[in-house]
């Protein structure tokens, strides 16, 4: 599918609402099914990666509705899952797959784990080798990372296990590992101590505190806050279009997450938090961000972890910013869906941006993006960016069809904001 958003004539402009939260949709399905009773969650969203996880662990044995937006789950409890020797297909969800493979090691389930070609690719040393650490047996499939490394990848089976607590220091600051990590210790007497080298996110732990904190695991009745990953590129939208002034209603402010709201500001546009409140442990509000000219600025440090996932749509407003934009201490960026460092510095290349790629990160110089045709590369986020950068240049995106991976409604809501008016 090929996209190809008009330019912008007028400025954006309204409320809107996105999907919920795909890292806490991830964690609401499969922490549901491992409580004790029946759980619903509304405002869940129905994307690529919310149904690999509910596809997931229906293969296990713990299937899940949804209907118009509400997530009903019959939990199985923490214990082993009801189809043993099943094969869960994760799609290309490494969420899903990371996730999931601490609830089957904790929970002494017998299941094999596999995914899209893309996931296969994907090291996954990060979990394996804590896990066994910890006890778990499980057997990987050899393969070769990109820098020649022997490592190991999906698909990953699992046996029967019996987990003990450890001592572990993960060699990243990774949220995906450390929640499979915390999941496997729900069932291991003792205490495990892991240590982080940086802030994470931290939805696993104020999820499963809302549900009591360790089994018996509550069941859920929540409302899902809006994913602010999605409200990014709308906020990058309205960065980008002169005069344009958007609210997103009711989406996750949690500080961990909230990093591309402080690049934005530091870039000139203003952002404001009104109604702010609790939904399932995490802080919601409704954001404003209202354009005010942008000039580049230097990204490092925390900062980084903190808008990990929003990056493309940074890369959307630093093209029409003033000056550099720099990313450093980005390495983690090569191990998403795609190379993110090589591929926005790739697109943004040829669209005419002056665009250069560093180990670590990238810099971009605002003002000379001039148009073109880019590609997705199967990046969901990576769609989303090149399509942006069409409402202030002739852009159109190839193999856009991936954005339904996140945000289906992505198109539709911009619409609704003026684009195309």
């Amino acid at each position: 599918m090929e996209l190809t958003l008009p330019i912008a004539a007028h400025p954006l402009s309204g409320d809107v609402t996105v999907p919920g939260d795909k890292s806490l949709a991830h964690r609401a399905a499969l922490f549901a099914a491992l409580a004790e009773g029946e759980s619903v969650v509304s405002n869940y969203p129905d994307s690529g990666v919310t149904r690999a996880m509910r596809g997931a662990l229906a293969s296990l044995g713990v299937p899940s509705s949804l209907e118009q937006g509400v997530l009903r789950v019959v939990g199985n409890g923490y214990r082993p899952f009801p189809n043993v020797g099943a094969t869960a297909y994760c799609g290309n969800s490494a969420t899903t797959f990371r996730l999931l493979a601490g609830v089957v090691a904790g929970t002494g389930s017998c299941a094999t784990l596999d995914g899209s070609a893309g996931l296969r690719k994907r090291p996954m040393d990060r979990i394996v080798d804590p896990l066994r650490q910890m006890g778990a047996v499980i057997q990987a499939t050899p393969g070769v990372a990109a820098d020649g490394r022997n490592v190991s990848c999906a698909p990953l089976t699992f046996g029967a296990g019996h987990l003990h607590a450890v001592d572990y220091t993960l060699p990243v600051a990774s949220a995906q590992v450390l929640s499979c990590l915390q999941l496997a210790d729900l069932g291991v007497s003792g205490e495990s101590h892991f240590t982080v080298p940086g802030p994470v996110r931290d939805h696993t732990v104020r999820m499963l505190a809302a549900m009591g904190g360790k089994p018996p695991l509550k069941p859920l009745h929540a409302v899902l806050p809006g994913d602010i990953s999605s409200a990014a590129f709308l906020f990058a939208a309205a960065a980008i279009v002169p005069g344009s002034r958007i609210t997103v209603t009711g989406i996750g402010v949690n500080p961990t997450r909230t990093g591309i709201l402080d690049i934005l500001a530091q870039m000139g546009a203003q952002v404001s938090y009104a109604n702010e409140r609790m939904e399932m442990g995490e802080p919601v509000a409704d954001v404003t961000l209202s354009a005010a000219p942008l000039a580049g600025i230097t990204i490092a440090g925390d900062l980084v972890v903190r808008t990990i996932d929003e990056f493309p749509a940074l890369a959307a407003v630093a093209a029409f910013a003033e000056g550099d934009t720099v990313v450093r201490e980005a390495r983690e960026l090569r191990y998403k869906e795609s190379d993110r460092i090589a591929a926005i510095v790739t697109q943004l290349r040829t669209l005419g941006a002056d665009a250069e790629e560093y180990p670590d990160g990238f810099r971009i110089r605002g003002g000379t993006l001039k148009g073109g045709t880019a590609h997705a590369n199967g990046d969901h986020r990576l769609a989303m960016s090149m399509a942006l950068c069409g409402l202030r240049a002739p852009v159109t995106v190839e193999g856009a069809e991936i954005l339904n991976e996140s945000f289906p409604s992505f198109v539709p809501t911009l619409q609704a904001l003026g684009a195309g008016r």
